[in-house]
């Protein structure tokens, strides 16, 4: 056999025992025991894959380190579909490799097989993904704004903070409440607490980010960036909130495998028009009821 297709073989190889051990890892992490079934299922075809390739390298290979536990990583942060879509999505042309290799049954197996015991998949998370988007993008559309507005009426970092905590906070309240309603009301499939739950976290977890510029600038400088305070504190708070729609579309890109920068741009720029907006609402009103700071 020749060095190129030997080495070509044994990278092959380690990807396939790599994949077996976080399918493994993946399914120790599992409480539902359907989809702990699924995952050692793949494991053990991905070990057989490894072992076929094996008999003709006549090497053992070990798994990569690095990979297995960047992958376990990313299942506790972001769910383990998530990180089996990733895995998958970086190895999509793998299946012409192994064609080129002579490995034809490998490679229908890797397009077919996997892929539908993969979406076999259910992840609690997935199902309430709906809800997840209301609460994040609702608080990042309507709080956005309202700093904007309450940023250039007051000129205070002290009160632009409480007003939009106490407006964030009782508007994810009100948001829960409102999605449990819904979902009582349509029916829906799963459960309205948790649709409602979901609605409400991601709500709340949204506001304090963004509202964290206004509590962590010391309001007593007189500048910063070469910004007055509080017009730094509300940049960095249409930063926060860019960085939330760019890391919350690349997960639902890489989930339900759709364009990214479609639903970012589309998102980011209803973010900065209702924050003109509210930009401008905020000055008008800040005149017209003589509030100066």
């Amino acid at each position: 056999m020749d060095e190129v297709r030997l080495n070509r073989l044994l990278s092959l190889q380690k990807m396939e025992s790599t994949e077996a051990e976080v399918y493994r890892r993946l399914a120790k992490m599992q409480s539902d025991p359907v989809n702990r079934t699924i995952l050692e299922g793949i494991a053990l075809e991905e070990e057989r894959h490894e072992s076929v390739i094996s008999k003709i390298t006549g090497k053992a290979v070990a798994p990569n380190k690095f990979q297995v536990m960047k992958h376990v990583i990313l299942a506790r942060i972001f769910g383990f579909t998530f990180s089996i879509m990733m895995m998958e999505e970086t190895e999509r042309d793998i299946s012409s490799e192994y064609r080129s290799l002579g490995l034809v049954e490998i490679a229908d197996e890797e397009e077919e097989h996997e892929q539908k015991m993969i979406s076999m998949l259910e992840e609690e998370r997935l199902r309430y993904s709906g809800s997840i988007v209301l609460g994040m993008s609702d608080a990042l559309i309507e709080l956005t704004g309202a700093l904007a507005g309450l940023t250039f009426a007051l000129k205070d970092m002290d009160l632009v903070a409480l007003a939009g905590l106490v407006t964030g906070i009782a508007a994810a309240f009100s948001m829960g409440a409102s999605e449990y309603l819904s979902s009582r009301a349509e029916k829906r499939s799963g459960s309205a607490v948790k649709a409602a739950f979901f609605t409400w976290i991601s709500y709340l977890i949204t506001v304090i980010l963004l509202v964290s510029p206004f509590l962590i600038l010391n309001s007593k400088d007189g500048s910063l960036i070469g910004l007055e305070i509080y017009e730094a504190a509300l940049v960095f708070t249409f930063t926060i909130g860019l960085i939330i729609v760019a890391v919350f579309n690349f997960y639902t890109s890489v989930v339900e495998r759709v364009s990214f920068k479609s639903r970012f741009f589309e998102m980011a720029g209803i973010l900065g028009v209702v924050s003109l907006i509210s930009y401008g609402i905020g000055i008008a009103l800040g005149i017209a009821l003589g509030v100066n700071a």
